[in-house]
């Protein structure tokens, strides 16, 4: 990288966080952590399946892993509608590390009927949530005598003041059968101080459970932490900029969000009726009262766990589309009302962010964003997010733009967990295959040959950017066994839609199989290798 470039970086609002980074080219994988398996985990990707994936990743050259939001989402399974914006999800948590844990009655047996659920194609959640959890409710109190008096455990309370209020809230919501906290008595739905500690000390077992189990999720991903700062492995997490509207952070500060509004997207050319996502918006003013507080706790634990992180939908810290209560999405409007506030508004929160985390921030600005908004976070230093198939020269020919001219404060991608991966792009857009076929010089073929896909992947890696991270699956893809025949099933989500194949995928080879997959190996250095 030149001089200048690092000049220009280090002297941004992020410069800081890029003198850690380092100006230098990184290259990495996303994964969803419940699509892993392995020989030990118990029906579902836990947080010590990272560990093995690690060194694999540093023999590759691969320097980053990307995950997918870990938040606990209490019955639901989509990452980005958590029950609470601090916790992480016990379903990760690596119940085969736990200590003691073989006290459990039947604990072998029990462990073999979880670990059978990894042979199932996709995330039985609901299976798999209870199994866990009836082993957790007979380990806790075994467990918890001796580890609530070490000096670990008391100093983890102390430093997350968000523990009580949501193992308070989780707690209740056990106890209502999960209702939602609206639908609550209100001598639990709108406690006043005194009733908040009577309910403290009424569920407290209940409480220590949840925080006892938040202990262990976070102790062993800081395990995973270490080992990847030791192997030059940066772990890239994601924060969802909104909270469900059922969530303990929406309970516990409701005065931090405007409860009539739903957050969502206005009409465009994919979805004309626009989306409401359910989510109420934030009210700034509130937040910039107690000085960012939220968010400020957010980015900590943030930099506790990750060394970058991903912020989601990036546009909506300066503009959000906001839709009454009872109303249609096509009635919403931005919030802020004022156009001409937007810059000023966002900048602001933005360096807010930078100044509160020593981690590096990395956009998620796809789809329609103002470039007076993209122009503000070059200036700031923020890398924005460059997926090939949308970056084309919209306003004049429709052709898509050489890799080369990618600035370097971005991240190439050729597909997200939200968008069809590169097999069913090529199949379901024709036109934009034989646009990216005249790109490449290619003929146009309907069928998108693994030879073109690597072709492709090399690309990425291969762009202005200073970020490359692509979804594991679409390097799997270069080996027909270790994927799907059909490639529908290689899909994470689909947005705007209730389907349950969404957040179910699974990986077809476990994690030891895919770090014994010797032409995978290959195929990874060959594509990491400039032309």
């Amino acid at each position: 990288m030149t001089n200048s470039l690092e000049k220009q970086l280090f002297s941004s609002a992020a410069g800081a966080q890029w003198q850690e980074m380092g100006v230098h080219h990184h290259h990495g994988i996303c994964l969803p952590l419940f699509s892993l398996h392995s020989k030990n985990s118990c029906g579902i990707g836990e947080y010590s399946d990272l560990l093995p994936l690690i060194d694999w990743c540093h023999d590759l050259g691969l320097d980053i892993i990307q995950l997918l939001p870990l938040n606990d989402t209490g019955l639901g399974n989509s990452p980005y509608s958590a029950l609470s914006a601090f916790a992480l999800n016990p379903l990760h948590l690596s119940l085969s590390r736990l200590p003691q844990i073989e006290q459990v009655s039947k604990y072998a047996d029990r462990l073999k009927i979880l670990q059978k659920e990894n042979q199932t194609d996709r995330v039985n959640y609901d299976r798999i949530r209870d199994l866990r959890y009836t082993l957790l409710q007979e380990y806790i109190p075994l467990i918890y005598p001796e580890i609530s008096q070490t000096q670990e455990y008391k100093l983890f309370i102390s430093n997350n003041l968000w523990l009580k209020s949501y193992a308070l809230f989780k707690s209740i919501k056990e106890v209502l059968k999960w209702r939602d906290w609206k639908k609550w008595p209100i001598s639990l739905k709108s406690p006043s101080l005194q009733h908040y500690q009577e309910l403290l000390a009424d569920f407290k077992n209940e409480i220590n459970f949840h925080i006892t189990i938040q202990y262990f999720c976070y102790k062993q991903f800081e395990e995973v932490k270490k080992k990847a700062s030791k192997n030059k492995v940066l772990i890239k997490g994601d924060l969802p900029i909104l909270i469900s509207r059922d969530s303990a952070d929406v309970w516990h500060h409701r005065n931090y969000f405007l409860m009539h509004l739903s957050a969502g997207a206005p009409p465009d050319m994919y979805v004309k009726e626009g989306q409401d996502w359910g989510f109420p918006a934030y009210d700034w003013k509130e937040l910039a009262k107690d000085k960012y507080a939220f968010w400020k706790e957010r980015l900590r634990l943030a930099s506790h766990l990750y060394h970058l992180y991903r912020i989601d939908h990036i546009v909506g810290f300066f503009r959000i589309w906001t839709i009454p209560q009872k109303h249609l999405p096509t009635e919403g409007a931005f919030l802020p009302a004022d156009e001409e506030t937007w810059i000023e508004h966002g900048k602001k929160i933005m360096e807010m962010m930078l100044h509160s985390a020593p981690i590096l921030p990395i956009g998620e600005d796809l789809g329609v964003v103002p470039e007076t908004v993209k122009k503000c976070l070059r200036s700031l230093g923020i890398c924005g997010t460059k997926m090939m198939r949308w970056e084309r020269r919209w306003e004049s020919d429709g052709k898509f733009i050489p890799l080369c001219e990618y600035p370097p404060e971005s991240m190439t991608t050729v597909s997200t967990h939200d968008s069809d991966t590169l097999q069913l792009w090529w199949k379901h857009f024709p036109n934009e295959a034989k646009l990216y076929s005249e790109f490449k010089g290619w003929d146009y073929k309907p069928i998108l040959s693994l030879d073109r896909q690597a072709h492709i992947l090399h690309d990425s890696h291969h762009s202005g950017s200073l970020f490359h991270i692509n979804l594991l699956q679409e390097y799997l893809a270069l080996f027909p066994e270790l994927v799907s025949s059909n490639p529908g099933d290689e899909r994470i989500n689909i947005p705007g839609k209730i389907l349950p194949t969404n957040w179910t995928y699974r990986f077809r080879p476990s994690v030891e199989e895919l770090i014994a997959h010797k032409e995978l190996q290959r195929k990874f250095k060959k594509i990491l290798q400039p032309i």
